[in-house]
């Protein structure tokens, strides 16, 4: 089921879209350079902390909780029990035994998918043909239809939202934490749903449709073999969760976050038995991570910044086709050189405030380096020169 929708904007109008980029392209740029910078500060920060932290923690049997080390960052590890049974009050499930409970409830809507394809005309307008297509599916998010272009494909609301349970708190040994950090760690199975939960599921939903149970999951539908909009299927997940490793603050006989010199929380936590410099290193590899995605997330911003303020140009070579498309090649070259050019800037000024030892150090060699080229270079322009004489 689709439609195609053909659009024509002006010359005029694509450069008045072109200066509002222009202004959305400086915005960007201001927006990434403080993220860029930030992010040096996150990362140099974060190292610090975890350095700090690993010279500090002490490894502690989980048998019994020592008084002496109150306040100090401890490692444990060891079996995990839950307290408590995590269960959605409102649908009567639960799961004996696991950590946390996720209901994960999915609605069959109305879909749509577009596909553009544009062309430029003389003159400098534009000539746009949208394809739109609809179709239905399950979905776990909420499609909203109401900026669908084409009428008669209404989604209802979602009767009943997503939801996630976790036990108040897990021992391992003499210690407690808390149960949803427990809960994240832990692998997620199904809860294969039954007759007897189906009943309860429709007193407690009461959606106004009957419910069967298919493959283990509840569905709301006058026939699940042909299930209409509106329909909704719900099933449960449960975290799961043996042996767990911990470092943080002794707080009693909880642990929760440790503050370091510098400011951070510290708290960390793993999955399965782990000493704790292998997770100061997992730490610090999510750290490294972490900052070099951001980098390049804020390059590409930069990229893009540069890109809607050079783009009037394309719009005003636009007039003859050809000639705007030869601009626009060479603006984007323009946008990549400056990214690369501000981008690295940014940084390295980061790198200046927040490590100003290693930018030091840096930039001393990088200048000593020269200076040894340059050296060399004369030197053997002036064994050279008596050679030619």
């Amino acid at each position: 089921m689709s439609f195609t929708e053909t659009t024509t904007t002006s010359w005029f109008s694509r450069l008045k879209g072109a200066l509002i980029r222009i202004l959305v392209g400086f915005i960007l740029l201001i927006a990434c350079v403080f993220l860029l910078f930030w992010n040096e500060g996150r990362s140099v920060k974060t190292y610090r902390a975890l350095v700090e932290g690993a010279g500090l923690v002490v490894s502690v049997g989980n048998d019994s909780v020592d008084p002496a080390n109150e306040g100090k960052l401890v490692h444990i590890s060891g079996p995990v029990k839950p307290v408590g049974v995590p269960q959605d009050n409102a649908l009567g499930i639960s799961a004996e035994g696991a950590a946390g409970l996720e209901r994960i409830v999915e609605m069959y809507q109305w879909v749509e998918t577009s596909r553009s394809e544009t062309r430029k005309q003389l003159g400098g307008s534009e000539e746009t043909v949208t394809t739109y297509s609809y179709h239905k599916e399950w979905k776990r998010d909420a499609v909203s239809s109401d900026s669908f272009r084409q009428p008669g494909h209404d989604n209802p609301q979602k009767p009943v939202a997503d939801a996630s349970f976790a036990v108040p708190s897990a021992t391992i040994g003499a210690f407690s934490v808390d149960g949803r950090t427990v809960a994240r760690l832990g692998e997620e199975r199904p809860v294969p749903l039954t007759a007897a939960d189906a009943g309860r599921l429709g007193e407690a939903a009461t959606l106004g449709k009957p419910v069967a149970i298919i493959g283990g999951q509840a569905v709301f539908s006058l026939d699940p073999q042909n299930p209409q909009v509106g329909d909704i299927r719900i099933r449960f997940e449960r975290s799961d969760i043996a042996e767990a490793s911990f470092v943080g603050a002794q707080r009693g006989t909880a642990l929760a976050p440790y503050r370091t010199t510098n400011g951070r929380d510290l708290f960390l936590s793993e999955a399965g038995i782990a000493d704790a410099s292998a997770m100061f290193d997992a730490a610090q590899s999510e750290n490294t991570i972490v900052t070099w995605l951001v980098r390049v997330g804020g390059l590409v911003g930069l990229f893009v910044g540069f890109a809607f303020i050079l783009s009037f140009l394309g719009v005003i070579a636009d007039v003859v086709p050809f000639v705007g498309s030869i601009v626009r090649f060479g603006t984007t070259a323009i946008a990549l050189i400056l990214t690369l050019l501000l981008g690295p800037a940014v940084i390295a000024i980061a790198w200046i405030a927040y490590r100003p030892l290693i930018a030091i150090a840096v930039l001393a060699a990088g200048i000593a380096l020269a200076a040894g080229i340059l050296y060399l270079r004369r030197g053997k322009a002036a064994a050279a020169a008596p050679a030619g004489a």
